[in-house]
């Protein structure tokens, strides 16, 4: 089912809708963020579609008039792609896909598609397949349109639902069989992490791309693949990583996103497991980013839902370099002034202040602060570490060398 290929930019649309859950700025931000999902997976935007609803259209998530819209604009830009920022039914997937005449995703579809790109080792790939076949399930009769053609009579009758029939069981023996290969790596996984001893494992933890490779890279001097790009990272690293003379185990997990399809999140919990086990979490996030506080929020839910929101956590505040305010006019007396006018130390005086030491402000790409985040992670794992083994707490004196910040 995965196949890796050479892909070209293909022409795609986006279509979004503004609801009372979802207000014009939220549905700004999710396009930008699905604008950049199909930048990922290899295609190019041409135009964005929005239309106001009290909720979506059950039959065509949009309305007619928009739906005419969109497709004149296909038809005269010979567009290939259509692409919906929220999960499709299989009913409106084949109603659009007749209006429109050409390939129709949902974001569930586009994250599946670049998970099937990313995935490289065994475990990834049948991870990824199983999700693909567990969202392809319900919408194998949408695949079979072409029998729709043949004429009633005798000797015709029901071919096509036979069809789909025979290959909803191959698609459902298939998902069992992706199961149980999982539950056998799941448990040759456990022997692994099991066969590592009492060190103390540390898990980072974040939104897609906000510089979890990148940091891992600078601290544990290895070559993570790292890229700007959402889903870079797809398969879980370990490395055994030293700061003064204590050793631990640094764990690169897969990055969240909002609006993560339910089949992922099922399909990678056993990836997630090196995140359960972990005795402390990194979680990194990207200060530059305009919405960076709703990332940490999507974060935490997913925490949340594998039992790991509990654990002793650093939130490690990257991209430091890159952060730079609104700008803000003290004469206008009509523009309020929000959040997205902080500065750096304001932001610290804000919620941040109550994580104390806990919060770290950093770059990993220009390596800034990364000594304190050292120190900080340094203290941390020792108090473990001597926690868990109190008779050679003398082998790891405190951190006491200078620290010079680079500039």
């Amino acid at each position: 089912m995965i196949e890796k290929k050479d892909i070209e930019l293909e022409k795609a649309v986006l279509i979004g809708v503004v609801t009372r859950e979802q207000n014009e700025e939220q549905s700004k931000e999710y396009l930008d963020e699905l604008e950049f999902l199909t930048y990922t997976a290899g295609g190019d935007v041409l135009k964005r579609f929005t239309q106001k609803m009290d909720m979506p259209n059950p039959k065509t998530f949009i309305g007619s008039g928009k739906m005419q819209e969109v497709q004149n604009y296909i038809e005269e830009h010979e567009v290939g792609t259509a692409i919906f920022d929220d999960e499709l039914s299989a009913a409106q997937e084949r109603n659009i896909s007749k209006i429109l005449g050409c390939k129709v995703l949902d974001r569930t579809n586009l994250i599946l598609d670049i998970f099937a790109q990313r995935a490289t080792t065994s475990y990834a790939r049948t991870q990824v397949e199983l999700a693909q076949c567990e969202y392809l399930l319900p919408r194998l009769k949408g695949m079979w349109t072409h029998l729709e053609r043949q004429k009633g009579g005798i000797g015709m009758r029901g071919p096509g639902e036979t069809e789909i029939e025979t290959d909803r069981r191959i698609v459902r023996d298939k998902i069992a069989l992706l199961k149980a290969k999982i539950k056998t790596i799941d448990k040759q996984m456990a022997v692994q992490r099991g066969n590592r001893g009492k060190m103390v494992r540390v898990a980072l933890v974040g939104y897609t791309n906000v510089g979890k490779s990148t940091l891992m890279n600078v601290i544990s001097k290895s070559d993570v693949f790292a890229e700007n790009k959402l889903f870079a990272t797809l398969d879980t690293t370990v490395r055994k990583v030293v700061i003064q003379n204590l050793p631990f185990l640094l764990t690169d997990t897969v990055g969240f996103i909002r609006k993560l399809p339910t089949q992922l999140v099922e399909s990678f919990k056993s990836t997630l497991d090196e995140v359960r086990e972990a005795d402390l979490l990194l979680h990194v996030v990207d200060i530059s980013h305009p919405n960076f506080e709703e990332h940490i929020e999507s974060v935490n839910k997913i925490l949340g839902e594998i039992d790991s929101s509990d654990k002793p956590t650093i939130m490690v505040f990257n991209k430091i370099d890159a952060y730079k305010a609104e700008p803000f006019d003290e004469d206008d007396l009509i523009t309020e002034r929000t959040s997205s006018h902080y500065s750096l130390d304001e932001w610290k005086n804000t919620w941040m202040n109550r994580v104390g030491k806990n919060a770290l402000f950093i770059s990993a790409l220009n390596k800034k602060n990364i000594d304190t985040f050292k120190k900080r992670v340094y203290d941390e794992v020792r108090e473990i570490h001597v926690t868990r083994f109190p008779y050679n707490h003398f082998l790891y004196p405190d951190y006491t060398e200078d620290i010079e910040d680079s500039e």
